[in-house]
């Protein structure tokens, strides 16, 4: 589970965030990917995407703040899959116990 985690929990930041506006709307979206990647099955952003119903650069954005200290320190493993050319990458959640 993502420590503390709730919608009064102001953890996120950035020049467009307005807590007010956006802090329900990404403790929402962190959680679902959270939610489904703990079972550390290696996964595209495609994949998460259609799961989650969340896009694929909020993904991308989530998947790299749960690897920071105020989101748990959890372990995001990710390897390029199919043709390096393309840079498709699968990304799979280590949850810090």
């Amino acid at each position: 589970m993502i420590n503390n985690l709730n919608s009064e929990t102001v953890r996120f930041n950035g020049s467009d965030y307005e807590a007010k506006k956006d802090n329900v709307r990404l403790s929402g979206q962190i959680q679902r990917i959270f939610n489904l990647m703990k079972d550390q099955k290696w996964r595209t952003l495609k994949e998460i995407e259609e799961i989650t119903k969340d896009p694929q650069p909020s993904v991308s954005a989530q998947l790299r703040h749960l690897r920071k200290e105020r989101f748990g320190s959890h372990v995001v493993e990710k390897i390029n899959i199919g043709d390096p050319e393309r840079g498709l990458f699968a990304y799979k959640l280590v949850p810090n116990e």
